[in-house]
Order: C-alpha cells, then sequence, then structure tokens
C-alpha cells in the first residue's frame, strides 16, 4: 500500500495546503521539480504518518493471538536496533515493562555485537525484538545471529519495514525467529527515517495490548488525528522556527519523551549535515552539566510530560532557563502548556488530547515536531531532506563493515549474510 497516494489523503493535503502557505508552495511544485529540490519523498513520509499508523494498527492487531503465544512465559524484553530503530525502543521500553510486568531494557544492536548476552538480563527465557526499516545494517543481522548461536533459550521477534531485507528473510524456518513486516508504504526511501520510526514505535507498543487490541486501536486513532491537527495548525509555525539563527539545538524530554528527544536530536544532526549541532537530555539531567551547552544561539525544543509530577520538574527547569536567559528560543510541545513558562518570543504547539493519549502514546508526537524542524532546516541550509549527506559521509543503510565473532563464534558468522546494509 502507497498511503501518499490514496484519494483520503490526497483530499487531507490539499485541505492542508489551504490552511498553510508553506505547505501549498512545496506540494505545488510539479512532482519532477520537488525531486530537483530533494524533498519529495521525505515531506510525504512525514505527511503520510497520521494515516499510515492506523494501517499499523489493524496489522498489530490481527496478529494478537500469535504475539501472546511468542511473549507466554517471558522473564524480560530486550528492544535492539541501530540507529533510530535503538530510540524507537527507549519510546516503549517504560510502558512495555510496567504493561508486561517483566524487565524491560533497550539495547543498542552494536552493544550486542560487542557484549554479546552480557549486555543482556539473566533471566531465561526472555524475547529479543530487533527493530529496523532496512533490515539490512550488519548489526540488525549480525546481533541477531549471534545471539542464536550463542543462547538458545532467547526467543526473537523481528518487527522490520521491510520483507525483502536481510533482517527478515535470513532465518527460515528457525522456530526462534519470527518475523512482522509493516506494509512496504513505512519503508521510508529519504535517507532519514520518519514514518519509519513512528510506524515501528506504534508496531512495538502493541506488545503490551495483546489482551486489549481494541483499546490499543483507539489510542492509535486518537494519536492519528492528534498528529493530523499537529500538521494542519503548526506547519508553517515550525517552518518559521527553522529558519531562524540558531546554531544549535537541545530536545529535552522524561521517560519515554527522551527518546523522541533523541530520534530529535538525530532527524536535526542528519538533516542539516552537521551544521547544527545537537543534543538530547532530559530535564534534570540539564543541570549536571549539559546546561552549559545551551547559548544564545541555541534553539530549546521541551517535549512536555502529561503527569502531574514530571511535569512539575519540567515546568522548574524550563523556568530556571527563562531567569538565566539561555537559548535563543524555545519550542514548548504539550497539551495545555502552562503560560508561565512561556516567553513572548517562545513557541507553543498545542497538541489537544495528548494528555489523554498519555505520556506512553506522546512520543510519536513530539518527534513529528523534531522531524519538521530538521526538513525545514535543511532546506534553509540549502541541502535536499531526501539524501542532505551531499558527500556521502552517511546512507540510508549502513554500508557493510566487518564483523568480529567471539571464538566459537564462526557458524554465526557464516549465518551472517553481510552486504550494504540500518
Amino acid at each position: 500500500m502507497t498511503f501518499s497516494t490514496t484519494v483520503a489523503f490526497s483530499d487531507w493535503l490539499r485541505d492542508i495546503c489551504e490552511r498553510q502557505p508553506e505547505a501549498a508552495r512545496l506540494l505545488s511544485a510539479p512532482e519532477e521539480e520537488q525531486q530537483r529540490g530533494g524533498y519529495f519523498h521525505t515531506l510525504r513520509e512525514i505527511f503520510q504518518q497520521p494515516s499510515s499508523w492506523l494501517h499499523t494498527a489493524e496489522q498489530m492487531s490481527l496478529l494478537a493471538s500469535d504475539l501472546r503465544r511468542c511473549l507466554a512465559g517471558i522473564r524480560n524484553l530486550v528492544l535492539t536496533g541501530s540507529g533510530s530503530s535503538e530510540y524507537a525502543g527507549h519510546c516503549v521500553r517504560l510502558a512495555l515493562q510496567d504493561q508486561l510486568a517483566v524487565n524491560t531494557l533497550a539495547v543498542a544492536g552494536g552493544v550486542l555485537l560487542t557484549h554479546g548476552t552480557k549486555a543482556l538480563p539473566i533471566e531465561r527465557p526472555g524475547l529479543v525484538v530487533s527493530l529496523a526499516r532496512s533490515g539490512d545494517s550488519p548489526e540488525s543481522v549480525g546481533a541477531l545471529a549471534l545471539l542464536l548461536e550463542v543462547d538458545r533459550h532467547l526467543r526473537h521477534l523481528v518487527l522490520t519495514c521491510n520483507a525483502n531485507g536481510k533482517l527478515a528473510t535470513s532465518f527460515p524456518g528457525d522456530s526462534q525467529v519470527q518475523v512482522i513486516a509493516l506494509d512496504d508504504g513505512t519503508n521510508d526511501r529519504s535517507l532519514v527515517m520518519t514514518s519509519s520510526f513512528t510506524n515501528l514505535v506504534i508496531a512495538a507498543q502493541f506488545l503490551g495490548f495483546l489482551q486489549s487490541p481494541e483499546l490499543y486501536q483507539s489510542r492509535c486513532r486518537k494519536l492519528s488525528g492528534i498528529a493530523g491537527e499537529l500538521l494542519e495548525d503548526h506547519f508553517g509555525a515550525l517552518a518559521q522556527v527553522a529558519s531562524l539563527n540558531f546554531q544549535r539545538a537541545v530536545f529535552l524530554g522524561t521517560g519515554a519523551g527522551l527518546g523522541a528527544a533523541r530520534e530529535s536530536a538525530l532527524k536535526m544532526l542528519e538533516m542539516t549535515a552537521g551544521k547544527v549541532s545537537a543534543m538530547s537530555e532530559t530535564y534534570l539531567g540539564l543541570r549536571h552539566g549539559p546546561m552549559s551547552y545551551v547559548h544564545s544561539d541555541t534553539l530549546v525544543v521541551c517535549f512536555l510530560s502529561s503527569d502531574p509530577t514530571v511535569r512539575a520538574y519540567e515546568c522548574d527547569l524550563m523556568r530556571e532557563l527563562d531567569q538565566k536567559n539561555l537559548g535563543l528560543l524555545k519550542v514548548v510541545v504539550g497539551d495545555d502548556v502552562p503560560a508561565d513558562v512561556v516567553r513572548d518570543h517562545d513557541v507553543v504547539i498545542d497538541c489537544p488530547g495528548l494528555a489523554e493519549a498519555g505520556d506512553d502514546g506522546a512520543p510519536v508526537i513530539d518527534v513529528v515536531v523534531g522531524q519538521l524542524l530538521g526538513f525545514f532546516r535543511c532546506m534553509h541550509e540549502g541541502l535536499r531532506p531526501d539524501s542532505p549527506s551531499e558527500s556521502g559521509v552517511i546512507n540510508r543503510v549502513v554500508q557493510s563493515f566487518t564483523l568480529h565473532f567471539p571464538a566459537g563464534g564462526s557458524s554465526a558468522a557464516k549465518r551472517n549474510p553481510l552486504g550494504d546494509g540500518n
């Protein structure tokens, strides 16, 4: 399914163009011009997210019975991936730990390669959930091959956007590996992950709703609506923010929001080819040294929790930044943002209904703001969002590199079909 070619999607884009002149300017250009401008794929992949989430929610709900068997009796769960796919795991870790009542970690694919089972909880059986867009990165395939070799008491669930990727196809017939390939429309063609990222988050969230698929679909519909309104109402405002004279950006989040902050910082860094330096941090962690990063040329993006206690800590930190006159301006994202944390030149991205969706659902909304800021800053810098790394320093899929397996892991190495491969 190609979400961006449906009639409903086209009608919705027309509505946005009527309300947002910047969207109309970009989308009214002929496709050839959009391709030359290097934004054809990225912009559509950002816009397709609200509709694609509904499709992913339906797909995952149909797999409830199979997934219940996959998770039955597990003592722990590990979410793994590389780059954006790792951050997707951080977006869902806390919620799954609470919902499943098992120890849940997010571990980078590279850490599994270097440290193997030492990086995993000790109790068995355990479930390792591998998240990937293409499934062709060396870490993704190599880590799974290694773990299959050294510990057969681990089960594996692959969530990928590419049914033809190595991660999805390299372990046929292995009873320890279950593969779920999302719709090919989620397999972003742009260098940067946008809809791939949020759909992996949406898919992984379902593991906490295996007994209540209807509730899961209801929440996904809510999140889809919020994201649609965000794009309709704030597209132009975020374009204006991205054109301001900042050279640094810091993204703040708490709990699951830190996963969104890490992904958003990566989007800014990737899409500007490093011309804008970016970092992520927790609100409370910012005081312990990283506040020195916040200069007068720094954009501060605040993903605001809906939990009263968490929000109290976050608002205290934002007031402290204001009292110290730190940062160029703040972009505050949340539901019912308190007026006293907003200065005259700050920008509020109000997301009605986000409190009802809860902090566990909020990362997919928060990261849309990060995606748009990265997209527009990329354009402002004269780069191409579909392929912002003009010198080829980074690629859509991480290029092949040598994998070093521990002694006794030779068969794992043989099972890993290396090639260009995130």
